[in-house]
């Protein structure tokens, strides 16, 4: 018994609920209902807090011991630990609402450690998509190890019917949540662009599509990491896992992420041996929008089937060189060009290609086994924004800290929280710890 004067295992069932549930209130609520137990939802959330700072503290222990080790021993793998057939590692950012106080560098609740402001990252102002607010960014790591085989050619080389299929690509490319990109002003667009027989031409178009039999690779197993630290200190947390689970000796290795330079930062620095994948389908969201910037639905569409078609057959160059035509068609975007300018549409998406032509070879993706497309890591970023973000939450530096980690905890395959509550246990002295009053 600790100071809490709560056995291990009911600590520990009051933690999972304050992680899992939506909120702390819910979280007491569900105790009550489940557990026959009154306990306060303040009272969950210090617990919750303080056993997320000790699981934070172990993380930057492990991530301490890696970065000691020889460079030739940190692309290596832990004695005992089996590399597997394919590993994949990918990351993207969150939202969540950070409250600042006068002296942040103090926790708020009982004896959390200080925010890591190492990178200078918590005196920056807010990002621009939500200047003059109270939201930022926290990063998600996802690391994975998937079942595939390798084939002696690409298995799909015909376009799958949905990325042909003119109602899934405009609500696709419209619900991508991109900073007023080019693809989702196209999907506006389109809707005012055609107005000669809208129905017609999806119709006949609806046709281009044939359908193709293949399965992407499947995940086996997953474990996840979350901060609110700079992404200088991210890198090395992904990377002390990737080595713990044996990642840097797998057979097969892929680095997945969006456009986003930090991403490919991340895996210049850590995972340069991996191949690096663009998500298809943010390439595509660009494609789309260039077909479409000033045509008619009709007409940008006949030019975004071509145009997929040798993306998905990895053929990025054939694309740059039709856009550098239409670039030099509508002229190059002006000053007084808003981000919605057909010049300027072409253009973001000409420099998106040209910028990351080297991580869309697609087909020999396929041809080895390896996944396409980040929706696996959104997917991850999803469930954690269930439990962090919303307009109503609002969290310490610290608080944010611990209950990310706790989340990664809890969605990641090995479930972690079992050896950390058996360690917990077997370092407690069994005296009950005070403190001299002031």
């Amino acid at each position: 018994m600790d100071r809490t004067n709560l056995s291990p295992g009911v600590q520990g069932k009051l933690v999972s609920a304050g992680t899992r549930n939506t909120s702390f209130e819910n979280a007491s609520q569900a105790v009550a209902d489940l557990m026959d137990l009154e306990v306060g939802a303040k009272q969950i959330e210090r617990l919750t807090e303080r056993i997320g700072w000790e699981r934070c503290a172990e993380r930057d222990g492990e991530v301490e011991c890696y970065l000691k080790l020889p460079l030739t021993e940190r692309k290596s793998k832990p004695a005992g630990v089996t590399a597997p057939a394919v590993a994949v590692v990918g990351a993207d950012g969150g939202r969540l609402q950070i409250i600042e106080h006068s002296n942040p560098a103090q926790p708020v609740v009982g004896d959390a450690p200080a925010a890591d402001t190492s990178a200078g990252e918590a005196s920056l102002p807010p990002d621009d998509k939500h200047r003059g607010t109270h939201w930022r960014e926290d990063k998600i790591g996802l690391l994975m190890t998937m079942t595939s085989k390798e084939e002696a050619c690409d298995p799909c080389p015909q376009v799958p019917t949905a990325f042909v299929d003119p109602t899934r690509i405009v609500k696709l490319t419209r619900e991508l949540k991109t900073k007023r990109s080019a693809a989702e002003e196209a999907a506006k667009q389109e809707a005012v662009q055609d107005t000669d027989h809208p129905e017609a031409a999806e119709e006949a178009l609806r046709t281009a599509g044939k359908p193709v039999a293949w399965q992407p690779p499947e995940m086996q197993e997953k474990q996840l990491a979350a901060t609110r630290r700079p992404w200088s200190a991210f890198g090395p947390m992904l990377a002390a896992m990737a080595w713990k689970l044996g990642f840097y000796q797998a057979e097969r290795q892929a680095f997945l992420g969006d456009g986003s330079d930090n991403n490919w930062t991340l895996h210049r620095q850590h995972f340069s041996s991996f191949t690096p994948i663009l998500d298809i389908i943010h390439a595509l969201s660009y494609v789309f929008a260039a077909a479409m910037a000033a045509r008619s639905f009709a007409q940008g569409w006949l030019i975004y089937v071509c145009w997929v078609t040798w993306l998905w057959q990895g053929e990025v160059e054939k694309i740059i060189a039709a856009l550098a035509q239409r670039q030099a068609e509508l002229g190059i975007p002006q000053a007084s060009d808003g981000a919605t300018h057909p010049r300027q549409i072409v253009a973001t998406a000409l420099g998106y290609l040209q910028n990351h032509k080297d991580k869309m070879r697609y087909a020999e993706y396929r041809r080895l086994g390896l996944p396409i497309t980040s929706s696996y890591v959104e997917s991850a970023v999803k469930q954690f924004n269930q439990r962090v973000k919303g307009t109503e939450k609002f969290w310490t530096e610290a608080g944010a800290e611990a209950l990310l980690q706790m989340r990664a905890d809890h969605l990641s395959d090995a479930t972690p929280m079992d050896g950390f509550w058996q360690r917990r246990q077997d370092t407690e002295s069994g005296l009950r710890n005070y403190t001299m009053a002031a």
